[in-house]
């Protein structure tokens, strides 16, 4: 079955960086378009990037635009955020999805666990 597990997070200072990897398994992670996404405290999941099969397209949430970096490594099944210039607002547990298809629209069928990111001194 498919297993997404995410790692990586933690607590770190406002202008801090942490990277989130998700590893994956249980189907071929090279045919899906993968995506992070976050909820914050009191609020809903959001959307915050999307990564297609080849890593040729890369799409991102405004409020993350310039400071975060969705990447995969398909011989390695693992997909990756990179996350700079960190502020108290990105705190929220994050979550790794994987979509339906290669399509970067595609819905997502599988969440991971997901794990905790707190910006906070």
């Amino acid at each position: 079955q498919v297993q997404l597990v995410e790692s990586g997070g933690g607590l770190v200072q406002p202008g801090g960086s942490l990277r989130l990897s998700c590893a994956a398994s249980g189907f071929a992670f090279d045919n899906f378009a993968m995506g992070w996404y976050r909820r914050a405290p009191g609020k809903e999941v959001q959307w915050v990037s999307s990564i297609n099969i080849g890593s040729s397209l890369k799409t991102y949430t405004d409020s993350v635009k310039g400071r975060f970096t969705i990447s995969r490594d398909n011989a390695k099944n693992t997909l990756y955020l990179q996350m700079n210039s960190l502020k108290p607002e990105d705190t929220a547990v994050y979550y790794c999805a994987k979509r339906t298809s290669a399509v970067l629209t595609s819905r997502v069928d599988s969440w991971g666990q997901g794990i905790q990111v707190t910006v906070s001194s």
